[in-house]
């Protein structure tokens, strides 16, 4: 029986290479310096699988920002704005396209499927000039085989990435991005022809669109593109994986019919229905890569569950034909439990990071064999024993009053223009109010200063003293810089979901599960591993400290129950949906708690609530419902003189904006500039939207500072298409990864076009 990887983290167990992508970018260190860490990363990844037992091991799965980005080097899709002029792709184009730079703005970025992990998309279109531009596959396949490591090279699937591209701006929305099939086939024949050349006896084409709803014609050209491939993929095993979901049944077809195709992987954690499937029909002689292992949650595996899948998946295509594989990359999880020095030993044992994962994907091989390791399935079946058992794990009351949420949809019971009129009445804003998301810069030392106060180096009132200052400077250069609606820049959090997440019950936390969100950005989500209540306030005390510094309206920032929910790794025990209810009730008690307290304007951010969307439609409905059900639960109780904002951010919201209307915000704001303001569209097709509104005006993502001229330039493409009392003005998303630098002349320009256009709004009356 073998073994086999999809992916695996790159940051390294303690962010090794964010620490050295950032030091690169603010001129610290060289190229090479960043380039020793890489290959320092991926020998240690690839030795670890190696020593572990894993037969098929990735290569080209490392990034220094994003594998989506990687393919678009690798077939030279560069836009025309990075002056690129050809040759091999270097760090200079690349980190533009990820990042921006000082004159152009960098490509959108948007979430990776049902993930919080972040892609570049490619910007593509009938003009762009196809070309072998980065050797990176190659290259990584001869380092690990010079390390005696023999991997499986792994690429962005030629028809998922054509899928997960856009039309470039200029180009006609309708155009067809699969007609580009046939101009970079030629790109991944070369690809293809240099790793056969190299060495290489495996190949993995990730093509995860498959597992969406598909027509015929995007089915079509899976067939199409395979068949093209056909005669250079001879000589080579070919493995097409897929991962997130069921694989709907004509996909499965398409899938398994494919010309040159030797192995099949699927998702089988997500996606149990596609076990139906492979038991109905699955092509003989052909390879099963069986993804048993989730690589999406830190829990650890059922191995006796698993190997009774395996063991009945083995009947029908043959132990030889079986690979125990993860359900999909191992990116979106944690990188190694022994780095946790803190957690809880109970909890910890019933938990598996990227590194344990390995180890069950390889015990599982081995017990198909005939190898079972006693020992090690003993201890895992105590480990569920014991989380069946414990205590901790269930609160009565909280799920009493879950329960009791049935029956009601928790709706305010004013309308949002009454509500709107009742608001301005007391806050008095001026037309296009401007106002940030939240958080400010996170400098090194307020970090130092939180750092310190965690491992008691400082008192409780240094550390109050400290955070104090720092929200007295953030609310005195908004005061400075004429912002409306103030925010006090969150210095007392590291994350916005940690920070909710420690001082709920049902919760618990580690000191390195750092996930890779986006580039360097890292974030530690929490461990939901019982039923969760709300102790104490959690905020109340730095919002009314906040307010006390300013006669203006200071937001009480809180995250909302959907985002806590798909950013934390979530028990499995129950549906998320309950889970979800518990921390909407929890949200609920802490939104009251503030209107007490004098905050009238509080914003529960839902930053991932679109992020969550189950990729099948047929799944969708019944999500948003629930999702946008326990936003509601949260401000239901509130004045109709409170405001509630709340806050999303780099996803595809035009799909779902009825239901982002059915939230029932009294004000939105939402990522649109990076987008290239793409949500601007479903206004410009007849959506009627009555509450307050505040796409982005610029991108916070990138260090470029945008003009007066040019944000005023996106107001007014709003005004066309929203009514002026409704519009708000403010960034992308929060500020916390940007330097004041950046932050302090790019808010002035905002609020002086905000300035500007009230002046002309005023003149044309």
């Amino acid at each position: 029986m073998a073994s086999h990887i999809v992916g695996y983290p790159r940051m390294g167990p303690k962010r090794e290479l964010k620490f050295a992508l950032e030091s690169f970018w603010d001129g610290k260190s060289s190229a090479e310096d960043l380039k020793k860490v890489a290959a320092d990363l991926r020998s240690s990844i690839w030795k670890q699988m190696a020593d572990t037992g894993i037969k098929y091991i990735p290569s080209n799965t490392f990034s220094y920002y994003d594998q989506m980005l990687d393919a678009t080097t690798t077939l030279g899709a560069v836009p025309p704005r990075y002056g690129w002029n050809g040759g091999e792709i270097g760090f200079d184009t690349y980190f533009s396209m990820a990042r921006g730079n000082a004159s152009v703005p960098a490509m959108e970025m948007t979430k990776w499927f049902d993930t919080n992990y972040h892609f570049i998309v490619p910007e593509l279109g009938p003009e762009v000039k196809f070309s072998y531009a980065s050797h990176k596959a190659v290259e990584e396949y001869k380092e690990a085989k010079a390390l005696g490591v023999e991997t499986v090279p792994v690429l962005i699937g030629p028809v998922s990435y054509l899928l997960l591209s856009k039309p470039a701006k200029g180009v006609d929305k309708s155009f067809s991005l699969l007609s580009l099939l046939d101009k970079i086939l030629p790109i991944y024949k070369e690809v293809v022809s240099d790793l056969k050349a190299a060495g290489a006896s495996w190949i993995q084409f990730d093509e995860p669109t498959l597992v969406k709803d598909l027509d015929s014609d995007k089915l079509k050209a899976f067939s199409d593109a395979y068949a093209q491939l056909e005669s250079t993929l001879s000589g080579l095993n070919v493995l097409v994986e897929t991962y997130f979901a069921d694989i709907p049944a004509e996909a499965y077809k398409t899938l398994t019919s494919l010309k040159g195709v030797t192995a099949y992987g699927f998702d089988l954690v997500r996606g149990t229905k596609t076990l139906d499937l492979i038991k109905g029909d699955f092509p003989k002689g052909k390879f099963l890569f069986a993804g048993v292992v989730d690589g999406r949650n830190i829990w650890a595996n059922d191995l006796a569950a698993s190997v009774s899948v395996l063991e009945e998946l083995a009947g029908i295509v043959g132990k030889d034909h079986l690979v125990v594989s993860t359900s999909c990359s191992l990116l979106h999880t944690a990188v190694d439990l022994v780095n946790e020095t803190k957690l809880d030993n109970e909890i910890k044992s019933w938990l598996a990071f990227a590194a344990q994962k390995i180890i069950e994907v390889n015990a599982l091989a081995k017990a198909l064999a005939g190898n079972k390791d006693g020992a090690f399935f003993a201890s895992n079946a105590g480990a569920h024993a014991s989380r069946k058992a414990s205590p901790r794990v269930t609160n009565e009351a909280v799920q009493k009053a879950a329960a009791a949420l049935k029956g009601s949809d928790h709706r305010r019971a004013t309308n949002v223009s009454a509500r709107l009129d009742a608001q301005q009445k007391k806050l008095n804003l001026p037309i296009l109010p401007t106002t940030t998301i939240g958080s400010f810069p996170q400098t090194v030392e307020l970090r130092r200063v939180r750092r310190e106060y965690k491992a008691n180096k400082i008192s409780e009132d240094e550390y109050v003293k400290a955070i104090k200052e720092e929200i007295n400077k953030v609310v005195k250069l908004q005061e400075e810089l004429d912002i409306d609606v103030l925010v006090h820049g969150e210095p007392e959090r590291n994350d916005m979901v940690e920070y909710f997440g420690e001082q709920l019950s049902g919760f618990a936390f580690t000191v390195n599960g750092w996930v890779q969100s986006y580039g360097s950005r890292c974030v530690k989500p929490p461990i939901i591993y019982g039923d969760v209540s709300r102790p104490k306030p959690m905020t109340v005390f730095w919002s009314t400290t906040a307010q006390s510094m300013t006669s203006r309206p200071m937001k009480g920032m809180l995250t909302g129950p959907v985002t806590i929910l798909n950013w934390s790794f979530v028990r499995v025990d129950q549906p998320r949906f309950e889970t979800c209810y518990q921390i909407a009730l929890a949200i609920k008690d802490e939104v009251e708690d503030l209107e007490k307290a004098g905050i009238n304007v509080i914003q529960i951010d839902e930053a991932a609530l679109r992020e969550g969307l189950p990729l099948r439609k047929s799944e969708q409905a019944f999500y948003l419902d629930w999702a946008v059900h326990s936003f509601r639960i949260t401000n239901v109780g509130v004045q109709d003189t409170t405001q509630i904002h709340t806050h999303m951010c780099y996803s595809n919201f035009n799909d779902i904006i009825q239901s982002i209307i059915d939230m029932d915000a009294d004000v939105i704001t939402i990522e649109n500039s990076r987008s290239d303001e793409k949500l601007l569209s479903v206004f410009r097709e007849g959506v009627k939207y009555g509450a307050g509104i505040g796409p982005g005006v610029y991108d916070i993502h990138s260090p470029r500072i945008p003009s007066t001229e040019e944000i005023a330039d996106r107001i007014n493409k709003m005004l066309a298409v929203l009514e002026t009392n409704i519009l708000w003005v403010n960034p992308d998303c929060g500020l916390k990864t940007r330097k004041y630098a950046e932050v302090n002349p790019a808010l002035k320009n905002m609020v002086e076009a905000a300035k500007l256009l009230r002046k002309e709004l005023g003149s044309a009356k």
